[in-house]
């Protein structure tokens, strides 16, 4: 490159002279792209930061709203796993039925992501199942304090509310 810019700049200032590999030509190309890609993860990430918070308020509202029953269940010899599972139950319905629709969802607007999607085609099933699982992670995960603090529930302190 730079035997040719001596050349080049023995003809005259009439020529410009600019110089990029491929691999920079590639990046000033893809530039764009990256950057909705990058803005797509950011938003991808607080979406699922949000859907974990919002989970996280339901089941604890779902077990203070719960307590009585518990407490009862508890009184009658229900261990902590059982307490722990009846919780846990719930999140995963909640996050099965949201990832069905989800999937129906993404299924039905195929051909609008289509043109976003480089490299997978929109009905890419390990990519699909990837992300069910990981949704099906999060309200699990996002689940279990107030499972576990429904799970530690005194049944004399439960039964003496309201």
């Amino acid at each position: 490159a730079k035997a040719v810019a001596h050349r080049i700049e023995l003809l005259g200032h009439a020529y410009a002279l600019s110089t990029n590999t491929i691999a920079q030509e590639v990046s000033q190309a893809l530039v764009e792209e990256r950057v909705v890609a990058l803005l797509s993860g950011f938003f991808a990430a607080l979406a699922l930061l949000l859907a974990s918070v919002g989970v996280y308020g339901l089941m604890s509202y779902t077990v203070t709203r719960r307590t009585r029953e518990i407490g009862i269940r508890s009184a009658l010899g229900a261990r902590q796993t059982t307490v722990l599972w009846l919780i846990l139950r719930d999140a995963l319905a909640l996050g099965l039925g949201g990832i069905a629709l989800g999937i129906a969802g993404a299924l039905a607007s195929n051909r609008l992501i289509a043109g976003l999607l480089f490299g997978i085609s929109p009905r890419d099933l390990p990519t699909i199942v990837g992300v069910s699982l990981l949704l099906l992670g999060v309200a699990l995960f996002s689940s279990y304090l107030p499972a576990r603090r429904a799970s530690h529930i005194d049944p004399t302190a439960a039964l003496r509310m309201e």
